[in-house]
């Protein structure tokens, strides 16, 4: 568990890095197709040793720059509950996107709002970065909601931007910045 008062801690959950024992907890995850095609796009079936692999090397990957991947600990039970990661970091124009994912069995139970805060958190009140992107499919009514509850802001969509499932679907583009998050979630004062 986490030491008390950790930046890391919100109040369901702790982020943390991947450790060699979470594969099992992914290999769950990515049981689920559709919740699989909700973060990204249905991959063929790994083997159990390719998860092992995927655990082990990413419990010793440093950072790039500021392009990281954290799991999402629940607190109540010490278990993996899900994982979060930043990309397209951009320090010089102050922008970076990221994407979350709880597993199937662990969602609806705020994992996911507690986690997204925690790290915008890190990002605009440690980092500096002055603006969060993120890109929902449409379909997903569930991130769309929680997005918008944060106070992320629709600035846009792209009609048929991905393909899967036998048809193309649009990708909406939220956007959130430091100041936004800030009014709506105050940091903390030293």
């Amino acid at each position: 568990m986490s030491a008390p008062g950790s930046f890391w801690t919100g109040r369901r959950v702790r982020l943390r890095g991947i450790e060699p024992e979470d594969w099992q907890a992914f290999m769950d995850f990515d049981a689920h197709s559709r919740h699989q095609r909700s973060l990204d796009v249905l991959h063929p079936p790994r083997s159990a040793e390719q998860y092992h692999a995927w655990a082990a090397e990413q419990s010793v990957a440093p950072p790039a720059g500021d392009d990281f991947r954290l799991a999402i600990e629940a607190l109540d039970t010490g278990e993996p509950v899900g994982s979060l990661s930043t990309h397209a970091t951009d320090p010089r124009a102050g922008r970076f996107r990221y994407g979350v994912g709880i597993g199937h069995e662990h969602q609806r139970r705020g994992y996911a709002t507690d986690a997204v805060i925690l790290l915008l958190r890190f990002m605009f009140g440690e980092r500096r970065y002055h603006k969060c992107e993120a890109g929902i499919y449409a379909f997903n009514d569930a991130s769309l909601a929680l997005h918008r509850g944060l106070g992320f802001v629709e600035e846009g969509r792209l009609r048929d931007h991905e393909y899967f499932a036998g048809r193309h679907h649009d990708l909406v583009l939220l956007g959130m910045t430091a100041p936004e998050f800030a009014r709506a979630h105050p940091f903390e004062s030293l």
